[in-house]
Order: C-alpha cells, then structure tokens, then sequence
C-alpha cells in the first residue's frame, strides 16, 4: 500500500539527482559549493585502484601469471600500444603511458558505480550518517563521479594542462608562441589574431568536448537506472500495479548487462583521446 509521504515519480528523480553538500562555511573554504559525494567516491574508487594495482605488482610472478595479473599484463599491454602508436617520443612514453592506464582504470571504476543498485548506497549512507533533505530515511547521494560534469571537466582539464606541459617542453616556450599565431592559417602578420583566435578555439572545444562527452554519457545512463527503479517502486504499492516490478527486475537486468560495454568504452574513448591530444602536442605544424 503507498504510503502518505512517498514521493512520486518526479520527486524520486528530483532526489536522486541531488548531490551531497555540507552546510560548512569556514573561513578559508566554502564547502558547500562542493559536492562531497563525487569527490568522497571519486578519492577513493582512485585509492583502491592504486592499492589494487599495487598489491598485484607486488605479487607478479614471472612464471605461469595468475588470472588477476594476465588481466593486468594484457590491460598494461594494450595501453602501451596504443601509446606507442599515438606519443612517438620514447621519453614522453614514460609519463604518458601511466597516466592512460591510470585514467582507463579510474574512469572504469567510477563508472561501474551505476551498475551498484539506485537506492543501496543512499540508504545506507542514510543508516550510517543520517540523511539530509525532505526523506528521513534516504539521503542525497550521488554514487557516480562521472555522472557530475565538475569531475568529468576536472578530468579534462587536467589532460589540458598536461597537453600545454609537453608543447612547451617539446617546442620550447619561443617555439609556442610562434605556433599560436602562425598556426593554421600561415605567419603573415594580418592572419596573426586569427590564428591565435583559432588555436584558443580549438583548446576550449576539445577539453570541453573530452568531458561533455564522458558526463553526456554517464548522465544519461545513471538517469535510465533510475527510471528503470521506478517501475520497481511497484513492488511497495507505490507506483502502481505489481507487474512493474517483475518489469523492473527484467528491465533493469537487461540495461545493467548492455551498460558494462558503455563504461568499459566510455572509459576506453576517455583514454584514447587523452593519448591523442597528448600526442598532438608533440607535433609542430
């Protein structure tokens, strides 16, 4: 039977697209312009990559490799050669190369918290530190980093201040400059304003673009989840006949199946663009 106070359909999306904030003012930082779900779970998804990562290097063998550690090699291989075929600078490689395997990890993890149930971690979270908002029994939580474009666009900005490292290292600070503004169109003083025009251009749509494309796609999928949640609510009497939520189960488990090749993928385009425009920077046009 539904219950007086349950939210209806519009308030359980409303909620679960709220992010955890704190109501902290300090006189140094402003927390509550942060959203701590994304960054508590985003920290530590890269903690326990790390500490994964580094527990299996520990245990690597040079004999008959065990599941864990031939998954690992084939992982650390394919990232090698992808870098190898994208950064053709030996030196750059190792730097680079970690750092599209650390990205393809980290970015995976975090988006295989939309496979994790809508309302498990809310309400545990809840259970534990008591929740926050209009339900006394289910907090704001938002488990997926990469469903929060600040995270998505922190990410991309980090690979852009790793592009402008190497282009000036790569071509010197005198040899940017230059670049900036003979590049596309040609060095004739007259297009100069142009072609820095064009260059500023083409850094601001490509770190957009990098995370706009992986929020766009984490977003949409974290928002089908809870869609599909909702003919679940059925099994409570909540949202309507019983039949909901068999085709809650049904559904869901279909959309959780087809999801793993979106993470993996969307984790896979990440780090190949990473590689890309890294690699574009090594380049003098």
């Amino acid at each position: 039977m539904a219950t007086e106070n349950a939210p209806n359909a519009s308030q359980y999306i409303v909620h679960h697209l709220t992010h955890l904030k704190s109501s902290t003012q300090a006189s140094l930082v402003d927390w509550s312009v942060f959203h701590l779900d994304s960054l508590f779970f985003s920290v530590g998804l890269g903690l326990l990559a790390v500490a994964a990562m580094a527990h299996l290097a520990a245990r690597a063998t040079s004999g008959v490799p065990g599941r864990l550690q031939a998954a690992l090699e084939i992982m650390v291989e394919m990232v090698a050669d992808q870098a190898k075929g994208i950064v053709h600078s030996p030196e750059s490689r190792k730097f680079v190369a970690p750092v599209a395997l650390t990205v393809f990890i980290w970015i995976f993890l975090m988006n295989a918290m939309d496979l994790l149930p809508v309302d498990l971690l809310p309400n545990i979270w809840a259970a534990i530190f008591g929740a926050a908002g209009h339900d006394p029994h289910h907090a704001y939580l938002r488990v997926v980093p990469t469903a929060d474009l600040n995270a998505t666009l922190g990410m991309s900005l980090a690979v852009l201040l790793i592009c402008l490292y190497y282009n000036i290292k790569i071509k010197g600070i005198g040899g940017w400059m230059h670049e900036l503004f003979t590049a596309p169109f040609g060095s004739h003083p007259v297009l100069y304003p142009i072609n820095f025009a064009m260059q500023m251009i083409e850094f601001v749509a490509k770190t957009v673009s990098h995370g706009m494309r992986l929020f766009g796609n984490m977003y949409a999928g974290e928002l089908i989840f809870m869609l599909i949640a909702l003919m679940g609510a059925a099994w409570a009497g909540t949202f309507g006949s019983s039949l909901l939520w068999v085709g809650g189960v049904v559904a869901g488990t279909i959309w959780a199946i087809f999801h793993i090749l979106i993470i993996t993928l969307q984790a896979f385009i990440f780090m190949m663009l990473t590689l890309v425009y890294i690699g574009q920077a090594h380049e003098s046009h």
